[in-house]
């Protein structure tokens, strides 16, 4: 594995948001009516855009959600925003691999994604090489469409990209991007199965720390 640049998934990869925003969700669910567990939570909306779960959780529910229920899981989230930090051992594998070019390909907003590298000092690692798929490109993933996109912005062909994954469903849109996929097992809400799932995806090197990422890729 030798790439030309990386491709990050932004949380459970830089900032270790997944448990808290899973816990929340499932919390939500529950309250309106589908009963949802955080495994549940983590298995079935971890890693796709707000768009697409909402269509998921519709179905299931058999009725629309509340419109107010995205405010309200963002509005708990951010009251204890003071517990999300980055995912340990990213800030040091991004001073390492300053050499190479890299972006954030994410499911989440880039307001999101800017606002978090800012608090936590890693904005200056990707300028504004930040895309949303819920804001850049028509669909989610496990499309590869925005791993292409930043692909296309990088200038790469995305053969020669590693991609940095935390969930199946990112893994397989870089997977089917046709790039290479590391899945990083580093963030909190990674249990002791949580390869599994993302060999059962298709990945081969998984990873349980960023110094791992280092070792296996070689970079």
């Amino acid at each position: 594995m030798s790439p030309r640049a990386i491709i990050f998934d932004f949380d459970g990869v830089i900032v270790d948001s997944e448990k808290l925003a899973n816990e929340l969700l499932a919390a939500e669910l529950t309250t309106v009516g589908l009963p949802t567990s955080y495994q549940d939570s983590l298995r079935l909306y971890m890693g796709r855009h707000w768009a697409d779960n909402a269509a998921a959780i519709e179905a299931r529910l058999g009725r629309p959600l509340p419109p107010d229920l995205r405010e309200r899981i963002s509005g708990s989230f951010h009251a204890r925003i003071d517990e999300v930090g980055a995912v340990p051992g990213v800030q040091a594998f991004l001073d390492r691999t300053a050499h190479l070019p890299r972006a954030v390909a994410s499911s989440s907003p880039v307001a999101w994604l800017r606002g978090s590298l800012e608090r936590l000092g890693l904005a200056h690692h990707f300028g504004d090489r930040l895309f949303s798929a819920a804001e850049h490109v028509s669909r989610g993933k496990p499309a590869p469409d925005i791993y292409l996109h930043a692909a296309g912005a990088l200038g790469v062909p995305p053969a020669e990209i590693l991609v940095i994954e935390d969930t199946p469903t990112g893994a397989a849109a870089g997977l089917a991007a046709g790039m290479m996929v590391v899945g990083l097992c580093a963030g909190g809400h990674c249990g002791p199965d949580h390869g599994e799932s993302l060999r059962a995806a298709g990945v081969e090197r998984v990873a349980r720390s960023w110094a791992e990422v280092e070792e296996t890729v070689g970079v």
